[in-house]
């Protein structure tokens, strides 16, 4: 299932914290000092570090390269591809979001801590007086946490719903679908609630055939993302595009959240 369980952290090979004492950043390695805040740094709650310095803690087989404005790290088991500017990384066949974005400080491209161990099969924890402690683990990203299922519809329907939209759209029309899931005024599977036709046809696609075609790169992409947590439109659980909706039901009775490209979204 996509409603991720609690993970469990991977065994222990070397011990890394993070220690954030004013606007200085820290991080040590068994308590050898290897960098300050020019590898490390605190942005509105979220911890950037430096993929590469991070990536040859995390993973030390792997090689870094930098290569026509992305950065690479592959090595036995990995593959990762980091680009400054985009809102996410993808390790494999995984693809993980970043809502700050990557980003390049001084030459170096800086990833969320919790990302990159994500991403390397780390994990992080945070105390008062430990900071952020860092486990080392395989080195490799674990499974995705859902099911081929899932990618499958998620990825059609998103694809059939957003012909034309950015990914931020794309990601929304997803949204939407899990804020289903999640509510208990729909079904509990993605496939169900795709289908569900209790009240009426709720998905256009599935009745003009559009559910059926092969999915978009793109739009399988947002899938991935929504199925490993992003979100866009809030808790929306319904959206519309006026200009090409015969049926306004919706706009009537539900309150408005917000609109991204030409879908308006509403809770």
């Amino acid at each position: 299932m996509w409603k991720r369980l609690a993970a469990v952290a991977l065994a222990l090979a070397l011990g890394v914290a993070l220690i954030l004492p004013g606007s200085a950043s820290v991080l040590t390695v068994n308590g050898q000092n290897l960098w300050t805040e020019s590898m490390a740094r605190l942005e509105d709650g979220t911890t950037y570090v430096s993929l590469r310095v991070v990536s040859n803690v995390l993973a030390p087989q792997a090689q870094v390269s930098w290569e026509d404005g992305t950065a690479w790290v592959r090595g036995d088991g990995v593959t990762l591809r980091a680009r400054p500017g985009q809102n996410y990384v993808t390790v494999n066949d995984r693809a993980l979001y970043v809502p700050k974005l990557v980003q390049m400080e001084s030459g170096r491209v800086m990833v969320p801590i919790r990302v990159l161990a994500e991403a390397l099969g780390g994990w992080v924890d945070w105390s008062p007086s430990a900071g952020i402690t860092l486990t080392v683990g395989s080195g490799v990203p674990g499974p995705a946490p859902y099911t081929q299922d899932e990618l499958y519809w998620l990825s059609r329907i998103i694809s059939a719903e957003s012909q034309g939209e950015p990914l931020a759209g794309k990601i929304a029309v997803g949204t939407v679908v899990l804020n289903r899931v999640a509510s208990n005024e729909f079904p509990n599977t993605i496939y169900d609630v795709i289908f569900d036709d209790k009240w009426g046809v709720q998905f256009t696609p599935t009745v003009n055939g559009m559910i059926y075609q092969e999915p978009t790169a793109e739009s399988v992409l947002a899938a991935k993302l929504c199925l490993e947590g992003a979100r866009m439109a809030g808790d929306s659980l319904f959206f519309i595009a006026p200009d090409i909706a015969t049926n306004f039901w919706v706009m009537e009775n539900r309150e408005f959240v917000v609109t991204i490209g030409r879908h308006w979204f509403y809770r």
